[in-house]
């Protein structure tokens, strides 16, 4: 396949290099590779003799080669933004169907985010499980199973909605929390609210009274040891629902036995994470084989830490994963730990990828929140002069139009001028609607509205709070 590369004479090593192992020709168009016109484009094929099956230019150029494409009968498409991703795009060109709109490294991204989605689908139709939930597969082969807690359930206003929410963010198991202040009445109160919810519910109490409350509900029961084993393993077991089993002054294998003699036969078995600092690598030492499913309390480490969770849940799945864990825990407690349950899917998604290769990278999804993976090398500002800018000083000078407060609700940005709201989940959409309706006439309070809306859609992007005047 014959391919031309303009690029410009900053990004020209780079893509000369990225080139080389394809025998692409490059040729520089000028000092920036993103300001290449059409006209140039047609100049350089015409001085090649267009002799090329396809164009590839950088994915910055905004330009439309919809002309030279009819001149020469060649494909003009967008390569990727950033040159030093050029060796990918080139190296994936028989899979890859590029574009003329839309840069090559976005294309890319997508595709490989839907195989690595397939291929884990694929996985689990193919894996044999050691048991079923209905029909969600417990064990064995198949993929590490996330269930989310809600803890006081009976307490939760808008119960409902936070199922689904977790449901969406990729939870298998729902988890009802019951305090010792429940009532079997609120246990009942809370499986039938929920009732005609397609997923597997687990109630978490230690209560033999709230335990047999939840039984014909439940699918699964949090926890079952030595002391309450013989008031409701019997009703558990008929119940034919599922159990975790977990150590308390028994072993974990002494309450296995148990449950075994109770007639309980699809049993889940706890070790009990420890957090950071109370025995968290101490407990991890007792997470071996013991003939059934491993639970796995990731939550209960991520809520006692002050740490971003992405990296934290990432990290927990990956010794998950190589303990051979079936079911982990993760909770939202906190406002520090929103985000969670989309988290350890993610993370549990990238270890099931990570199985027939040394490490969990370049798998097609990723957990990068803030930070990147690699740098890009944008070509360096061209000026002939220089003046520092220095501190704002004077009065501030009020728009005659009126202030306008900003906030977020309910996953907006919200604009106040007046008594009337403006909406919307982009920062620029608000904007131009304010320049439109002439809602503010000073260029300071416009630039400085851009900054405070700027803020809030970052704000709901990352989940974060957001504070006017404040820093984000």
């Amino acid at each position: 396949m014959r391919i031309l590369l303009p690029t410009g004479e900053i990004a020209y090593p780079v893509v000369r290099e990225a080139a080389e192992k394809y025998k692409a020709d490059v040729v520089s168009a000028g000092r920036i590779a993103a300001f290449l016109t059409p006209k140039k484009l047609s100049d350089i094929l015409s001085e090649k003799g267009g002799k090329y099956d396809m164009v590839i230019v950088s994915g910055m150029c905004t330009a439309d080669f919809s002309g030279v494409r009819k001149k020469f009968g060649i494909p003009v498409y967008l390569g990727p933004r950033h040159a030093a991703d050029l060796e990918l795009i080139l190296g994936s060109l028989n899979d890859l169907k590029l574009s003329e709109k839309i840069p090559a490294d976005e294309l890319i991204t997508s595709m490989k985010k839907s195989e690595a989605l397939s291929k884990i689908m694929e996985r689990e139709e193919c894996s044999k499980p050691d048991f079923y939930i209905r029909d969600l597969k417990i064990g064995g082969g198949s993929k590490i199973k996330i269930l989310s807690e809600i803890m006081d359930a009976h307490k939760v206003p808008n119960l409902r909605e936070m199922v689904f929410e977790f449901i969406e963010s990729g939870a298998d198991i729902i988890d009802l929390g019951f305090g010792f202040d429940a009532s079997p009445g609120d246990v009942k109160s809370v499986f039938e609210e929920l009732s005609g919810i397609s997923t597997v519910f687990a109630a978490d109490t230690q209560e033999p009274e709230l335990i047999r409350a939840a039984l014909g509900y439940a699918d699964i029961i949090l926890s079952l040891h030595e002391e309450n084993m013989p008031f409701i393993g019997r009703e558990v077991a008929k119940s034919g629902a599922a159990a975790v089993i977990v150590p308390n002054e028994n072993t974990l294998e002494e309450n296995i036995r148990m449950a075994e003699n109770e007639g309980i036969k699809k049993i889940i078995a706890d070790p009990l994470l420890q957090p950071a600092g109370s025995g968290l690598l101490k407990s991890l030492s007792n997470f071996r084989d013991y003939g059934y499913p491993l639970f796995f309390g990731a939550g209960n480490v991520v809520e006692l830490i002050d740490a971003d969770s992405p990296g934290a849940n990432a990290l927990l799945a990956a010794i998950a994963m190589e303990a051979g864990v079936s079911v982990i825990f993760t909770s939202e407690h906190s406002d520090k730990t929103k985000g969670s349950v989309r988290e350890m899917r993610r993370a549990c998604d990238m270890m099931a990828l990570a199985s027939d290769r040394p490490y969990p990278k370049d798998l097609g999804i990723d957990l990068f929140c803030i930070k990147e993976k690699r740098k890009r090398r944008e070509p360096p500002l061209t000026y002939s002069t220089c003046d520092e800018a220095g501190e704002i000083y004077g009065d501030i000078e009020f728009d005659p139009s009126g202030n306008i407060r900003i906030g977020i609700e309910d996953g907006y940005i919200v604009a106040v001028h007046g008594n009337r709201a403006i909406k919307g989940k982009k920062w620029d959409d608000i904007f131009h609607l304010l320049l439109k309706e002439e809602r503010l006439s000073l260029m300071d309070h416009a630039a400085y509205l851009g900054k405070e809306l700027y803020k809030a859609e970052l704000a709901l992007k990352f989940g974060r709070s957001y504070e006017q005047d404040g820093p984000f």
